[in-house]
């Protein structure tokens, strides 16, 4: 298993208490196919240097896991279909 970071930008339409259940549902795949979710850092609201989908504000979270290159994949396909989800990165922090 690799060591991933993923950055999500959430809609602002998003309610902000709900935020960690729905972050908690989009990431259900990594669990699902034997990954470990080491961290969820939740940053909150933040403005945009420019407008992505016509949108100022969004939601940003930091999730730290461990799961094979499949997952990945799978795992930026599921979000890229949900439409509360404007951004997403993927990145290997541990890659040289």
């Amino acid at each position: 298993m690799r060591h991933y970071e993923l950055m999500l930008i959430l809609d602002n339409e998003t309610e902000e208490r709900t935020l960690a259940d729905t972050v908690d549902k989009l990431m259900k795949v990594v669990p699902a196919e034997n990954g470990i979710i080491d961290n969820v850092d939740i940053w909150g609201r933040r403005r945009f240097a420019y407008d992505i989908q016509k949108k100022s504000e969004g939601f940003y979270v930091v999730v730290d896991f461990h799961a094979e290159p499949a997952t990945t994949k799978e795992l930026d396909r599921q979000l890229g279909l949900n439409e509360s989800v404007l951004r997403t990165k993927i990145l290997r922090p541990d890659a040289k």
